[in-house]
C-alpha cells in the first residue's frame, strides 16, 4: 500500500530523525508545544541564509507562542553544523534551532520533494499543534523566501481560533472591512441567524464580527 502524504487535520507522521541537536522523534519531542517544521533546498544558499536568520531574528517571538522551530534539508549534519558556523561568524547570528539532515526518507515521507523544481526539498512549511495535529501546510519554491511573519501571524490566529471559537478575516488583524476583529461562526438555525444580526455587528446574518474582549 502506497504511503500518502499527510494532509492538513492529519497527524504530523512519528518518525526519527538526526539533528544538529542529536536524535529527535517527532512529533513526540515537541509534545505540549506547537511546531514549525520547515524543509529548505541546500545549506550555503543565499536565499535559505536569509531565511534562517529571519527565522532566528523571531526565535523568542515564537517561543513567547508556546512555538519551537525546526529546519530540514538533504545536506548532512557536517554540512548544517558548518553553515551556522559561518552564520555565527559571517552575520553574527546564531542559530539555536535543530536541522534535520534527510538521508530523503521525512522528504519523500511529506511530499517536500517536487520533481517539477529539481532533486532538492522545496521550502515547505508545516505548523503542528500541541497535540501533534497538521494544522497547515505551505509550499514555496527554491526562488522565492517566506515570510516569516506571515508564519507566526498564522500561529496566533490559530491560537485565537481555539480560545474563542471564531474565524479571522483576510490580512488579519488588519482586515479591510472589520480591521482586528474576528468572525463568528454561522448560525445552525433560524432563531440563532435572527438573533445575532440584534446581538453583533453583520453586512448579514451570514456575516457577523465582533472585537475580542
Amino acid at each position: 500500500m502506497e504511503e500518502k502524504m499527510p494532509l492538513i487535520g492529519d497527524t504530523f507522521p512519528q518518525v526519527e530523525v538526526a539533528t544538529t541537536h542529536g536524535k529527535m522523534v517527532l512529533p513526540d519531542a515537541y509534545s505540549g508545544k506547537w511546531m514549525v517544521f520547515f524543509s529548505h533546498p541546500a545549506d550555503f544558499t543565499p536565499v535559505c541564509t536569509t531565511e534562517f536568520v529571519a527565522f532566528q531574528k523571531r526565535v523568542d517571538q515564537f517561543k513567547s507562542l508556546n512555538c519551537e522551530l525546526i529546519g530540514l534539508s538533504v545536506d548532512q549534519v557536517f554540512s548544517h553544523i558548518k553553515w551556522i558556523e559561518w552564520i555565527k561568524a559571517a552575520l553574527d547570528v546564531e542559530i539555536q534551532f535543530p536541522i534535520i539532515a534527510d538521508t530523503g526518507k521525512v522528504s519523500n515521507m511529506l511530499g517536500l520533494i517536487h520533481p517539477g523544481k529539481g532533486t532538492n526539498t522545496v521550502r515547505a512549511v508545516f505548523i503542528v499543534d500541541p497535540k501533534g495535529i497538521i494544522r497547515a501546510i505551505l509550499y514555496y519554491p527554491q526562488e522565492l523566501g517566506r515570510n516569516m511573519d506571515e508564519i507566526l501571524r498564522m500561529i496566533k490566529g490559530f491560537q485565537v481560533n481555539e480560545k474563542h471559537n471564531v474565524a479571522l478575516p483576510a490580512n488579519w488583524p488588519e482586515n479591510e472591512l472589520i480591521k482586528d476583529e474576528v468572525i463568528i461562526p454561522p448560525p445552525s438555525d433560524e432563531k440563532t441567524a435572527r438573533e445575532r444580526m440584534k446581538e453583533h455587528q453583520c453586512f448579514d446574518w451570514w456575516f457577523c464580527h465582533k472585537k475580542l474582549k
